[in-house]
């Protein structure tokens, strides 16, 4: 007698694979509170970083879970759960070589599994090459792709190699941030620093490659495959952008402390867009981002100069160096805001999201023709023109409630 379980048999490539993997990495930041204690280096009020994290492995889960043929939710997660496990290792490292000389059980370990950073890098890159459906774009980006997982083995063998040696040695020094300091450069592994100088920026140069392949495929393409490059690549600038203001402004306080914190918080929109991508979940809306997006970001441009300069022209020529001076410039940037953004909307929607600019002006048309319309029947044939032309439904049905 048999019992028929292939229906029920867990497979690697599975939703609940997903679940697993995700409460596992998920085990790994609950783990790195404690951790990061013992190193006397956990801050409550700076969790940023976690956000991240955390926005990363919510994507690789849903896309995994969705989509489990798909390698990208896995490269994801796997991406998140070795840059976790390269957080608990730094705190363990920091814990046992710096506060308690080595005495803790399991240093080593940690020491072997902090260099995890390196594949998560590796992956990160591999996700946006393979982006969306985990091939290459074309077969002519193959000898990228083997360029780029040699070039990534080489670079995290060398630095795994660097802590077994130590290890090894018994030469085990980390720095604050528990770092093995034979990584560090002009650590004592010499040769590493050779291995970086090559593979560093091949590496960087993949990942430029592969963003700029998609560049020329976004041109290239169209339908559904266009609006998810468009997806992945605003997310990619505005993740560039967020890395920048980060790194550049670090720990500030005050407005720039803000303007850090966004900046750090806008490195999840990488994450995010190729998550709804991938998962065509509001595939079009990219548009009205867009437009959006740099529509405000022209008029707070514009209003932030208007407002400097009323004030700079009332306090520093005309000599009004009184709360209404600056009350009067503020009004006056407020009352600009509305008559600036519709302005500014029309010519951004004219160049980057023509469809909503063409359908205003549909509308727009129609409205006028429909103040001189008096025939019901040309007015419905017409509404329903307009609707088809400005929104493409499918269908279109228009119901007509006559009263007497």
């Amino acid at each position: 007698m048999t019992t028929e379980v292939t229906g029920r048999r867990f497979r690697l490539a599975s939703p609940s694979a997903a679940l697993v993997l995700g409460g596992l990495v998920l085990a790994l930041v609950v783990a790195g509170l404690p951790l990061g204690a013992m190193a006397h280096q956990f801050d409550l009020s700076d969790q940023s970083g976690d956000v991240v994290f955390l926005a990363g492995v919510a994507v690789g889960v849903v896309v995994a879970w969705h989509q489990p043929r798909n390698p990208m939710g896995w490269i994801l997660l796997a991406a998140m759960g070795f840059f976790q496990v390269d957080t608990d290792a730094s705190f363990y490292s920091v814990a046992d070589y710096r506060l308690h000389h080595g005495a803790l059980p399991f240093g080593p370990v940690a020491v072997l599994l902090q260099p995890a950073w390196a594949p998560g890098i590796v992956l990160l890159g591999l996700a946006i090459l393979l982006f969306p459906d985990g091939r290459v774009p074309s077969p002519r980006w193959r000898w990228v792709l083997w360029v780029y997982l040699a070039a990534g083995f080489l670079w995290l063998a060398g630095a795994f190699t660097v802590a077994a040696v130590a290890i090894i040695g018994h030469n085990i020094h980390v720095d604050s941030s528990g770092n093995l300091q034979a990584i560090d450069p002009g650590g004592s592994a010499s040769w590493w620093a050779a291995v970086e100088a090559v593979f560093v920026p091949v590496l960087g140069i993949c990942w430029l490659a592969s963003l700029a392949g998609q560049g020329v495929n976004w041109r290239r393409s169209s339908g559904e495959r266009r609006q998810q490059l468009k997806w992945l690549l605003g997310g990619s600038v505005t993740c560039l952008i967020g890395l920048v203001l980060a790194v550049r402004l670090g720990n500030r306080s005050g407005f720039w402390g803000v303007v850090s914190l966004v900046g750090f918080l806008a490195i999840t929109a990488l994450p995010v867009t190729m998550g709804v991508a991938i998962l065509k979940y509001r595939l079009y809306d990219i548009d009205r981002i867009i437009s959006r997006t740099l529509a405000y970001a022209i008029v707070t441009g514009l209003l932030v100069g208007v407002y400097a300069g009323l004030v700079l022209l009332t306090t520093q020529v005309f000599r009004f160096h009184t709360p209404v001076a600056v009350a009067a410039s503020t009004l006056a940037a407020a009352a600009l805001f509305t008559p600036l953004r519709r302005r500014v909307q029309r010519l951004v929607d004219r160049r980057f999201n023509r469809a909503r600019y063409d359908a205003d002006k549909t509308v727009a048309a129609f409205e006028a023709r429909l103040k001189d319309a008096v025939d019901l029947d040309a007015v419905r044939d017409d509404l329903a023109g307009v609707v088809h032309q400005a929104l493409e439904p499918a269908h279109v049905s228009v119901w007509i409630s006559q009263r007497h």
